[in-house]
């Protein structure tokens, strides 16, 4: 009974593991990584200090870190030597297409999980929850949603900050014109220049460019949240044995109890290149989201 019972859990326990190694097989992504020795990871350039340029092609920043750790995770699982990591910037407007057609393996920038985004693309757990402010020239007088009556605000585009502004409860019979920057570094010029009067955008990527400006102190964060949302790394959302490779890497960094020291490293300590301090202290709800991984969509966040 007992040699019996022992065979047949080594019969269980191999085709538990063969069972595995066919689930992975059957991902494209992984497969493409493992036959090539290579990814391609989308990367942004300006937003700081999530995933933005150093300057020479080289990128880096919190998500781009992050996904460096999963992407070294998946390289040992799948028994591959070297892995190369090919770095392609995207945009905003771009930055959906290029996951979902196959050019970008993994996105690793400031990418909102909403259900719209969804129907194309898949969404890592969360490792960041932001919260959608109002950047001004601190001499602006401009304070709240209401202060932007007749005022022209900066929004980047192919992102969703004004939308959210203009559907906020306060911003009613609040009129104002939006002036558009290609990418963040663009729409904040576009408020440091003059031309616009606010720039509506992630909190981080707010503080990010006032920290990198040449002088912080002429701009502050004001008004009320807009929005809470889940910002989550990209993935195809037609592999989801990928998706689960990413999120198994994802939870040995949290357990290993990595989050609050890459936290510190990118949101608290100088950053290169120039050693600028972003000052965004951890949230709770990013801390809530360290410890309840989950991927749901800004939608379920609104609900609160």
């Amino acid at each position: 009974m007992k040699m019996g019972y022992l065979k047949l859990r080594l019969l269980v326990c191999g085709a538990l593991v063969f069972g595995c190694v066919n689930t992975w097989a059957q991902s494209a992504t992984l497969d493409k990584i493992k036959s090539t020795g290579a990814v391609t990871m989308g990367v942004r350039e300006s937003s700081i200090p999530m995933s933005y340029t150093t300057g020479d092609s080289r990128f880096d920043g919190y998500h781009v870190e992050i996904c460096r750790m999963i992407l070294a995770d998946i390289k040992d699982k799948l028994g591959v030597n070297t892995l190369r990591i090919n770095y392609q910037p995207v945009t905003s407007q771009n930055r959906v297409p290029l996951v979902q057609n196959g050019t970008v393996d993994i996105e690793c920038g400031t990418t909102t999980n909403n259900v719209n985004r969804a129907k194309d693309v898949g969404f890592a757990n969360t490792l960041y929850v932001e919260e959608v402010r109002i950047a001004v020239k601190a001499n602006s007088g401009i304070k709240s949603i209401a202060d932007l009556n007749g005022k022209k605000v900066a929004t980047t585009t192919g992102t969703t900050s004004v939308q959210l502004l203009r559907k906020h409860e306060k911003a009613n019979g609040v009129n104002f014109d939006e002036v558009f920057g290609k990418d963040h570094a663009d729409s904040f010029l576009l408020l440091e220049s003059g031309r616009a009067d606010a720039f509506v955008m992630d909190g981080s990527i707010l503080a990010g460019n006032i920290a990198n400006s040449k002088n912080p102190k002429d701009f502050k964060i004001v008004g009320e949240v807009l929005s809470t949302e889940p910002i989550a790394i990209m993935v195809p959302k037609n592999d989801p044995e990928f998706k689960a490779a990413v999120n198994a890497a994802i939870a040995k960094i949290v357990a290993n109890g990595n989050m609050p020291k890459l936290w510190d490293k990118w949101f608290l300590k100088p950053i290169p290149p120039k050693n600028i301090v972003v000052g965004l202290e951890l949230s709770p709800a990013t801390k809530n989201a360290w410890a309840n991984l989950n991927d749901k969509p800004a939608e379920d966040y609104q609900k609160k």
